[in-house]
């Protein structure tokens, strides 16, 4: 196992999977202008993981290329935070979701900029340029919806009770974090609960919602234990290469 290849596959399907779930909004979303911006961050995201897959694809050695990864692995393959295969649900629950991962992504990358690896530092910097934008978007979405009537209130606050228990895995330690946290490539898993608590709880307060305790935990998506949800998501995402192989436009 290369510790650096597979932390770049987490890297890259979490942002492959999670544009791939905005980009289902596309001609839904509630108003025109949320319409467009989703789409937006759906497109940065998906600009995101072609980096890191194709730089997943270089450190593997293997000739895999970012289409090689994105189309060609089963779903045991992908390395995707758990949070972000769950259903879009309502606005709410695809907001509520995009924030916590937003508040996580965006402290991620200000430390992976500081990467012994000048490649990583490098698309760390440049996707944390478009990550603020989104935090920021998200974050004030939920503010919205949190303080706003009563029944986006309680929804936005069923949306965080349920999403809450698959922020856990993002802050424990495996075999590949502790190796590339000790050779400087990314920071340590845990180093990264604190702030993003502390964006969390400030959000959350000014959305007058209730930061949750410990309600449960879900955990396996950094080493390949998937919900039946990736697997539906692989299905529309993956088509046109299973049923034709190698096809080009």
């Amino acid at each position: 196992m290369n510790p650096k290849f597979q932390y770049l596959l987490r890297l890259g399907d979490n942002c492959l999977v999670l544009s791939q779930q905005l980009a289902a909004w596309c001609g839904h979303g509630p108003a025109l202008e949320e319409d467009l911006a989703l789409t937006n961050v759906a497109l940065d995201l998906l600009g995101q993981a072609r980096l890191w897959l194709s730089y997943a694809g270089e450190v593997e050695g293997r000739g895999r290329d970012e289409d090689a990864l994105a189309y060609g692995r089963d779903g045991s393959d992908f390395r995707n935070l758990l949070l972000l295969e769950q259903p879009n649900g309502h606005y709410g629950d695809t907001m509520t979701r995009q924030f916590l991962f937003d508040a996580w992504h965006q402290h991620l990358l200000a430390a992976l900029s500081q990467s012994t690896d000048t490649r990583i530092a490098e698309i760390a910097q440049k996707a944390a340029k478009e990550v603020r934008y989104h935090v920021e978007r998200s974050a004030g979405l939920v503010i919205a919806l949190g303080d706003g009537t009563e029944q986006s209130h309680t929804r936005v606050q069923a949306a965080v009770n349920k999403l809450w228990p698959y922020t856990n895995e993002w802050f424990e330690s495996d075999a590949v974090d502790a190796q590339c946290a000790a050779e400087g490539i990314a920071p340590a898993a845990t180093s990264l609960a604190a702030p993003w608590h502390a964006s969390v709880e400030a959000v959350l307060g000014q959305a007058t919602l209730v930061m949750p305790g410990y309600i449960g935990h879900q955990r396996g998506g950094k080493q390949g234990l998937h919900s039946e949800h990736l697997g539906h998501l692989l299905t529309s995402l993956q088509f046109v290469q299973r049923a034709y192989p190698g096809a080009q436009w």
